[in-house]
């Protein structure tokens, strides 16, 4: 795969991820749907074995990117699931 094709692979997952958070629209209704936390979950497992199953060939930028994509979704997911709020506000 080249590095376009990788990296569009990556960012086609993480979309799929946004639609099942809420956070975009579905492509074939033009719909926002209710959060689905379960198909986001999946989502970011899927990512997360493909990191695991292609450590050591990708290049630097195709790494930073999922790496990136990663952390985001997960951090997405902790705020969606409730547990965003650490800090106790005034």
């Amino acid at each position: 795969m080249s590095d376009l094709s990788f990296t569009a692979f990556v960012v086609s997952l993480a979309s799929t991820a946004a639609i099942h958070f809420g956070d975009l629209p579905d492509p074939t209704t033009g719909a926002m749907s209710p959060p689905n936390l379960e198909g986001a979950a999946q989502m970011i497992e899927i990512l997360a074995l493909l990191d695991q199953k292609t450590r050591g060939n990708l290049t630097a930028e195709e790494r930073q990117v999922l790496e990136q994509v990663l952390y985001e979704l997960r951090m997405r997911f902790v705020d969606a699931s409730g547990g965003g709020k650490r800090i106790v506000e005034p």
